[in-house]
This record gives C-alpha cells, sequence and structure tokens, in this order.
C-alpha cells in the first residue's frame, strides 16, 4: 500500500534531549570519552584576561571546531559551520543546543591570528593526545618508521619571481669540517681555507663566470617550495614529514618547504623523538647518507635503509668492482693497478685516481673512464665505514621483512591523511598555519584510534565479565565444561 506522508510531521512540536540524538557508537561520541577536554583551559590560560574584557568563546569548543574539519575532511572553515548548523553529532560534540546559534566562520581565524598565532599550542595538543597513547601503553617506539610527503599549497603556480638561493648551512658542517681538516692532516694535506678566504666570492657583475643559483619563490604564500619530482606536475607545496612506531601511532612531524631535501630535514624530526627509545630507525633511500648514518649509529640507533642502485653508466665498471684497501688506503681497478689516494674536498670525500700513462693502455678503458687524461676518479667518504655498517644492518636476518611494513605503517598513514582527512592540499598560506593543520590532523588520527582502541577494550572486558558471571553461577562440573569452552 503506498504511504503518502512525509511532510506531514515537519511541523510537530517535540520533546527530546540531546543525548538520545548521537548514536552511543557514533565516532564523535567515542573519541570526546577517550579522554577529558579540560586540559586545554590550562594550554590557553595565559591566552586570556581573567578578570576583563567581555566572556569570550569556550576555548574548548574553539578547538573542537577545527578538529571537526580535519577529522571528517571538511574542506573550508566556512563548509565547517555550515555542517554544524545541521548535523546534530556535531552540536552535541560541541555543546550546543538545537536552537543554539553557531559561531561565524570567521571566530576561529581570529583568535587564531589575535591569541595562539607564534606559539605551540596545536602541538602541545598534539603531545597530550600522545601521552595519553603511552599511558594506555599502545606505542613501541622500539622500531619507528620515517617519511614524508607533499602537500600542495595555496599558491598559484603563475604567480612567481626568482631569488639567489641562499646556502643553508647543513647540520653536520661544522663536524665534517673538523674531519675534514683532521683527514687532511693525516694525509699531509694543508687544511682547507673557509670559502670566503679561498676566493669563493659570488662572482661581479662584469665577470663571465657562473652565475649564482636561483630558485623560484611563491609570491602568495613564500613559505612553500617549488616541487617537482619525476612526471608530477610541477606545484608549490609543503613537506610533511612524519614517522610512527609499528602499530601506527604518529610520535612526530616537522613542516617544511617542498623544496628541501628529505636529508636536510631530518635532523628537525629527530631532534623531536630522539629520547624515546629508539632501536631501530626506517626509513628510504632519501635518508641515506653518511651524515644521517653516523648520526644514528653514534646514538645507538640501528638505521635500516634499503640498496640504492649504483649511478653508473650503462657498460661502464661499477664502484663495487674497484677493492679498497684498509691497509694501504687505496683501490685496487679490476685490472689490478693501483688507485692511490689524492685529495680531500670539501664534500668530505677522498679522492682516489689511477695513473693516466699507465690507463692507457689498459683494455678495459672503455668501461673505466671517459677522461681525456685516461685518468680513473674513485671517491669515498670520510665516513664510509658509517654506511658499510649500514648495509651490514641491511642484510641480517628480519629485516627485509621490517623494510616491507614501511606500506603497511608510514605510507599507509600519508594515504589514510590524504584520503579522509583532506591532506591532499591545503587552503592555508603560511608555514604556521600549516604546522596547525599538520598538527590537528595527525592528533584526529592518533585519537580516533585511540577512541576505536577503548571501545575495543571496553566490549573485550564487558564480554570476560559477562562469561565469568556465567561461570561462578554454575556447578563445579558445569564449570569445566565451561571453561573449556572458553579456552
Amino acid at each position: 500500500m503506498l504511504t503518502q506522508n512525509s511532510d506531514k510531521k515537519r511541523d510537530q512540536l517535540q520533546i527530546f534531549c540531546m543525548d538520545d540524538l548521537v548514536p552511543q557508537d557514533h565516532l564523535l561520541r567515542l573519541i570526546d570519552k577517550a579522554i577529558d577536554w579540560s586540559f586545554i583551559y590550562d594550554l590557553v590560560q595565559d591566552k586570556y584576561s581573567i578578570d576583563t574584557g567581555r566572556p569570550s568563546m569556550d576555548p574548548v569548543m574553539l578547538i573542537k571546531i577545527p578538529f571537526i574539519q580535519y577529522l571528517y575532511g571538511i574542506r573550508s572553515m566556512r563548509q565547517t559551520m555550515k555542517e554544524i548548523e545541521v548535523n546534530v553529532a556535531y552540536r552535541w560534540f560541541l555543546g550546543l543546543e538545537m536552537t543554539d546559534k553557531v559561531p561565524h566562520f570567521s571566530t576561529f581565524g581570529k583568535n587564531y591570528a589575535r591569541r595562539f598565532r607564534d606559539t605551540d599550542l596545536f602541538e602541545q595538543i598534539f603531545t597530550h593526545i600522545l601521552e595519553q597513547c603511552y599511558k594506555f601503553r599502545l606505542v613501541d617506539p622500539g622500531e619507528v618508521f620515517v617519511d614524508a610527503t607533499h602537500v600542495k599549497a595555496c599558491a598559484n603556480n603563475k604567480k612567481m619571481q626568482k631569488r639567489i638561493a641562499k646556502e643553508e648551512a647543513l647540520f653536520y658542517e661544522e663536524l665534517l669540517k673538523k674531519e675534514i681538516n683532521k683527514d687532511r692532516s693525516l694525509h699531509e694535506k694543508k687544511p682547507l681555507k673557509d670559502k670566503d678566504d679561498s676566493g669563493d666570492q659570488p662572482p661581479s657583475s662584469g665577470s663571465s663566470s657562473i652565475e649564482p643559483k636561483t630558485i623560484k619563490c611563491s609570491t602568495t604564500d613564500p613559505d612553500s617550495g617549488w616541487f617537482r619530482k619525476g612526471e608530477h606536475k610541477h606545484v608549490f607545496a609543503y613537506a610533511v614529514e612524519a614517522t610512527c612506531d609499528k602499530n601506527g601511532w604518529i610520535l612526530g612531524y616537522t613542516v617544511n618547504p617542498g623544496n628541501l631535501h628529505d636529508s636536510r630535514t631530518f635532523k628537525g624530526l629527530y631532534d623531536k623523538i630522539k629520547n624515546i627509545g629508539i632501536q631501530t630507525l626506517v626509513a628510504d633511500a632519501g635518508y641515506k647518507t653518511p651524515a644521517i648514518a653516523k648520526l644514528l649509529i653514534d646514538d645507538g640507533i640501528n638505521p635500516l635503509f634499503p640498496y640504492k642502485r649504483p649511478m653508473t653508466k650503462e657498460g661502464f665498471f661499477r664502484k663495487h668492482e674497484f677493492v679498497y684497501d684498509e691497509y694501504y688506503d687505496c683501490y685496487i681497478c679490476p685490472n689490478n693497478k693501483t688507485l692511490k689516494y689524492s685529495t680531500t674536498n670539501r664534500e668530505g670525500y677522498r679522492e682516489y685516481k689511477s695513473c693516466g700513462y699507465i690507463c692507457e693502455t689498459c683494455p678495459y678503458l672503455k668501461q673505466c673512464t671517459e677522461s681525456k687524461e685516461h685518468v680513473k676518479l674513485v671517491t669515498r667518504h670520510i665516513w664510509e665505514p658509517y654506511m658499510e655498517m649500514c648495509e651490514d644492518i641491511r642484510q641480517t636476518r628480519g629485516m627485509k621483512e621490517l623494510y616491507g611494513h614501511r606500506k603497511e605503517t608510514i605510507e599507509r598513514l600519508f594515504g589514510t591523511a590524504k584520503e579522509n582527512h583532506g591532506f591532499r592540499y591545503t587552503q592555508l598560506i603560511g608555514k604556521a598555519r600549516m604546522e596547525m593543520k599538520v598538527g590537528l590532523t595527525f592528533t584526529c588520527m592518533n585519537l580516533k584510534k585511540l577512541a576505536k582502541m577503548q571501545q575495543r577494550f571496553g566490549l573485550l572486558k564487558a564480554s570476560l565479565t559477562l562469561l565469568a558471571s556465567k561461570i561462578t553461577e554454575k556447578p563445579y562440573i558445569q564449570r569445566k565444561s565451561v571453561l573449556g569452552l572458553a579456552s
């Protein structure tokens, strides 16, 4: 029988409770139950006046609004407010009644600009949620995974200008300089002069020298970087570097311009996580550098890097075919000739060169070098022993399977963030706002996982309690059968 009364109940008056309208297994209900949100009051207490001014919006509700946006991947704050107006669960989570007016979409932006800018509030919120995960012993920092992903910036690709690239100091520059001069003195070489003293000055306008390196800079978002990788579209982007454990809990993050290499930004992330008890750190080939290997091994951490194919031209001898003689500090070529030490350059590489007039008559010359002087050059970093130790770790039993877990941990986290939490691009301008977005997004992911884990523990505890009550009600003979069934 056809029923036609779909709109007859629209004008009816009803009495209801907000709590009854939200299902017991709703995600926001689980999240609200997982932690005590009052910790936010302690974090923002110094951002508000105690006894002057008009009453402010509840800081907890103010933080929960962008939390909803990043939890459900809503594209903007304006759209988030529209969703809150009609979504009962969102209103319940924020503590709003059905007739309460939703705040204006610019409310959070104004509070951020006046109170939260240039603070680490959102990183403190992330840290507090992570501490709750540690409290329940869910985090295992023994084996951690590190990687970076790119988030498209809110910048027009056509609005750019070129500027001279500033040479940023590497985190190991001073240590490397000392090691280089020490190595040169052992080989009876003079120490290297500073670049300013050695005449490495920028060329003048009338000079025919090479022009200084320039990079593309966005006029819309100068903090972003011009990102190009393989066949990807060239865009301005941010590089978000993160680390997680084998269970998928996010342990730390950093935000950098998209044109910086992973090996340059690693130190900032490592300083945040180095004291959590790491035993093995798993990273891709972008982190496979002598400086990072030395940093980790000196701190007692096993670095696990993948095999990296030698960047040698097709048809030429590869570097591993030249054998290093540690006693005599030289290389032996495939024709059993010696490549002697020449110098140690500014990058920390020892240069070993062959004798040109001997190599001129070598039958393997075409497979060895294309040098006009017939001189073969092989380099070896002064921290190469650390790279060899990394190779030994990679060959250890079980390490291949451990490296294979990257796709199930850190790569899966980035995929989830991009698919479900609006992490493919950002509509915020500036590195500070981008750090806020990343911090709240990763907080959502950790808190969502924590809430679901607590729900599972609660169901398991309830089932075990029910089983125990049934066992105590049964006689002794039947109790054994119930125990056997439960096992």
